[in-house]
């Protein structure tokens, strides 16, 4: 046999012996892929990823050592010193917001690693007078440590940028957070590790390993069972309070296995952070034989850690568990949203209000998935939604949302269909395809009552005529689903008459109070929040610039009103008024909410709340509006708001403000108390309980 044909052999073997259970684990499509992705051809490495060359000449380079850092890296090495220097250079060549100290346990190499690191500048450098292994090494640079947090990276890796800052937010972001672990990734770019589950036989699997790295599946932030010890972060007290790696797994395999259930036992959690993005020759420093090297160990201490945690592995999926299902185990179950398009916090109030509902759900422990209904889901946004722990269905990965439901429309808890146009869509085809799942219809804000108003300001009977069609629609939408959502009192009080028998429960905008930061004295200006794709926001932006603004500028030639949000450059040019400037979309409105006297809203059709005033208040700026813009909004008129119907009124308002800080002072406390009694993550989160459960 020849040795090209005997190494096919033997790898056929090997595959089979990794497959052995695999349909049921992927199904049989997976499966396939799986034995595809085995015969492709080897790839090279991806250039993307610009990684140290292993045999760049070693020339001396210099890390960092601050005298007070944040974070310890620990890296035990054991020969491999060209991997060494390449995974350092690369720590000296992504820089981090974080300042992190660089600790090497040399654990007896045979080769000159010792010699060559010592022309690493900043490097501590911690010399294992007999080889200990693994677990004894990376202890004895935790023991060195001086930093909050440790991470611990295998001498086979590479950082890549923002790797250490995004462990970081995670554990900011995760009051829980134990242990937080990197995506591994291969040289050539493919999906090593996307965080890793246990069966309750002690077998582990790493999520996504071959695959696309930049599948949506695989980009957001989740729980699960433990991250590799090659790229792992965790606080330093919470380390020594667990002891550290447990030594009977030494010298190496099932110590980070271990570390995360003994964390957990803590209360912690163990968290996969995708933007943290980690390169991993994996083999290198263990090797792939089972029966050979340091690889040999990994059996004898499944053994001893399934005889270490029986009680807990007894809570663990059973051995060949469905991949889908298994990493979904200690979840409440998996919720799907559908909203019109991605939400973007910086466009518009309903998107703001969107981001806390997935991020709330997520908090409450169910596995969230959110789909875009035009198909398109931008990288940023992706990312953006990853952040918040929602993995999002983009048609490129999924095709068609019905092909879909079709194929997971049984494990789903609950379907929350936002905004009319969309439950128009899918409502009937939720009842058939996932005929268990609660179904959620969120109005954003009743579109037949904005409608309706509409069309009274603008005389149009065509308007009312379709006004009543969407009025009929949507009524029946309300009474079809479980539970409907409205986000104003005055909306569920309408609905009581309209619809006696539908479940209607108030969300409302969700807002965090960032409080005033300046007095009344350094302010001045005013200021418009939202964009022109609201055709409320475009008649009242034409209704400050032809009468409000002139009037205000007539006793204060010097005033200028600022609007924060899209305006196309037709608008620009036709409003184009002294004084009234346009800035589009920005990413922070504290800026101008630190320094503008008032906000405006001069609203004189709509329905819902209005996010412009919540966002105003939360940065306590005190808010002049119309009654309609304040509806259901629970203000009082000179205690919480100043309620403006004419454009004089508005003028009036203004001068008031500009002259009487006590006044100002009022109301800018008087909304803030607004918001947190109103608009607050806690009563969104009662809400969604009570129509979850």
């Amino acid at each position: 046999m020849n040795g090209k044909l005997s190494w096919r052999v033997k790898r056929i073997a090997y595959l089979l012996q990794r497959l052995r259970g695999s349909v049921a684990l992927r199904g049989w499509r997976g499966t396939l892929a799986r034995i595809r992705q085995e015969f492709r051809p080897a790839e090279t490495d991806d250039q993307a990823l610009s990684l140290v060359a292993l045999d760049e000449p070693f020339a001396p380079f210099a890390l960092p050592a601050p005298a007070r850092p944040l974070v310890s890296v620990v890296i035990p090495v054991h020969g491999k010193r060209e991997y060494t220097v390449a995974c350092l250079r690369s720590l000296a060549r992504h820089g981090t917001e974080a300042p992190f100290e660089t600790i090497v346990v040399d654990d007896a190499s045979p080769d000159n690693t010792v010699e060559v690191l010592t022309g690493v500048q900043g490097l501590r450098l911690v010399k294992n007078r007999e080889n200990l292994g693994f677990i004894d090494s990376c202890n004895a640079g935790a023991a060195e440590a001086r930093g909050e947090y440790l991470a611990f990276l295998n001498n086979d890796t590479q950082v890549t940028p923002g790797w250490m800052d995004a462990l970081l937010r995670c554990f900011a972001e995760r009051a829980q957070c134990g242990i937080a672990g990197s995506r591994l990734i291969y040289p050539d770019g493919r999906l090593q590790e996307a965080g890793a589950l246990v069966f309750a036989d002690g077998g582990g699997w790493n999520v996504g390993r071959f695959e696309s790295r930049n599948e949506t599946a695989y980009r957001y932030r989740r729980q699960t069972d433990y991250v590799s010890g090659a790229a792992l972060m965790i606080r330093r007290e919470v380390f020594q309070r667990i002891g550290g790696f447990d030594a009977r797994f030494a010298p190496a395999y099932y110590e980070d296995v271990d570390l995360a259930f003994s964390a957990r036992r803590l209360g912690l959690q163990v968290w996969y952070e995708p933007a943290s993005t980690v390169v991993h020759c994996e083999g290198i420093s263990a090797g792939t034989d089972l029966d050979a090297g340091m690889k040999r160990h990994q059996r004898p201490n499944q053994a001893k850690f399934v005889q270490k945690w029986a009680t807990e592995l007894a809570l663990q999926p059973p051995p060949g568990t469905a991949l889908e299902r298994a990493a979904r185990w200690h979840r409440r179950g998996r919720v799907l949203v559908v909203d019109a398009t991605m939400p973007d916090p910086t466009r518009d109030s309903g998107s703001l209000r969107l981001c806390e509902i997935l991020e709330i759900l997520d908090e409450l422990d169910w596995s969230v998935t959110f789909h875009p209904d035009d198909g398109r889901a931008d990288e940023a946004g992706i990312d953006r939604l990853g952040a918040l722990g929602c993995e999002v269905l983009a048609n490129r990965d999924i095709g068609r949302l019905p092909d879909w439901l079709r194929r997971h429309g049984r494990d789903l808890h609950a379907i929350m269909l936002c905004r009319h146009t969309v439950a128009g869509q899918y409502a009937d085809l939720v009842r058939r395809l996932a005929p268990h799942a609660r179904l959620l219809f969120d109005t954003v804000d009743l579109h037949f009552l904005r409608e309706e108003r509409a069309a009274a300001l603008a005389g149009h009977t065509r308007m009312a005529q379709q006004a009543g069609l969407s009025r009929r629609s949507e009524l029946a939408l309300i009474e079809q689903a479980d539970t409907s959502f409205v986000v104003s009192p005055y909306e569920r009080e309408l609905l009581a008459q309209l619809t006696p028998s539908a479940n209607v429960e108030l969300l409302s905008n969700i807002h965090r109070v960032h409080g005033g930061r300046r007095g009344h004295a350094e302010r001045r200006d005013l200021v418009f929040i939202g964009g022109a794709g609201h055709p409320p926001n475009v008649d009242a932006l034409r209704w400050i610039a032809t009468e409000i603004l002139p009037r205000l500028r007539r006793s204060m030639p010097d005033l200028s009103l600022h609007v924060l949000g899209d305006a196309p450059d037709a608008m620009r040019h036709e409003l184009n008024s002294p004084g009234l400037i346009f800035h589009g979309r920005v990413p922070d409105l504290a800026p101008w909410l630190d320094s503008c006297l008032a906000s405006l809203a001069p609203l004189r059709f709509g329905a819902g709340v209005k996010g412009k005033i919540n966002m105003a208040m939360s940065y306590g700026v005190p808010v002049i509006a119309t009654p309609i813009a304040v509806e259901g909004m629970q203000l009082n008129d000179r205690v919480d708001v100043l309620v403006a119907e004419r454009s004089e009124d508005f003028a009036d308002a203004v001068g008031r403000l500009r002259s009487d800080a006590s006044l100002w002072q009022t109301l800018s406390a008087h909304g803030m108390e607004n918001v947190r009694q109103h608009f607050s993550r806690a009563a969104a989160t009662a809400a969604l309980q009570r129509a979850l459960n």
